[in-house]
């Protein structure tokens, strides 16, 4: 699989350096199980980081530092049974990352209609961005839209093509304020996507605008 469409270096450190909200995590680490690119560049940022950290001064702990730590550990540990283990969902379409979050594979996902054919599933996210499930039917297209703030877009299954180019399996979108778009997908098959968003969409339509508010998006 050919990526073309990568992160931008900009939230590859960022998501190095721990500072995403979990949804932007999430996406991030679904692209990177898919990118090998992007991949490699996250471990030269690690590298990077690791580097620094070398030089950082050395803090002297407490007495009981490592004694408060192995109680937390254990207090974490104590509702869990000897032996058991997590389970690891293998699924064609979602990869490991987005199957931990919807509890399985593709077959687990709770869609919800929301008009056109289309329909998603709000994953369980904090509450600084939002990350969604989009099942769009080939040939559809997503109503003409702006952004308040950062959208990113990342194609699990077929294809979508908008003004920023064509996206197909692994590859992402970063769509910023200054993007006005109509995504639609490709007429060979129906389209799965992970999308992310940090603030509302600004769509031009007075009917996707109504229903804004009760999908939120």
């Amino acid at each position: 699989m050919t990526v073309k469409h990568h992160l931008t270096d900009d939230l590859l450190m960022a998501y190095s350096a721990g500072d995403l909200p979990e949804a932007v995590n999430l996406i991030v680490a679904t692209h990177i199980s898919l990118c090998d690119e992007c991949r490699s560049a996250l471990g030269s940022y690690d590298a990077v980081g690791g580097a620094l950290l070398d030089t950082c001064d050395t803090v002297e702990l407490s007495g009981n530092s490592l004694a408060s730590v192995l109680d937390m550990i254990h207090a974490q540990d104590s509702g869990i049974e000897e032996n058991s283990a997590p389970i690891r969902v293998q699924d064609d379409i979602l990869p490991a990352p987005l199957c931990d979050y919807v509890g399985g594979g593709l077959d687990n996902v709770r869609w919800r209609p929301v008009g056109m054919g289309v329909k998603q599933a709000i994953l369980p996210t904090s509450s600084e961005a939002t990350a969604r499930l989009l099942y769009i039917p080939a040939g559809t297209a997503i109503p003409d839209h702006g952004h308040h703030g950062l959208e990113l877009t990342l194609v699990l299954k077929g294809a979508f093509q908008d003004e920023g180019g064509y996206f197909g399996r692994g590859e992402i979108e970063v769509a910023s304020e200054d993007l006005n778009h109509t995504p639609v997908a490709d007429i060979s098959e129906d389209c799965i996507c992970l999308a992310v968003t940090d603030a509302p969409l600004k769509f031009k339509g007075l009917v996707p605008r109504i229903a804004q508010p009760f999908l939120g998006i």
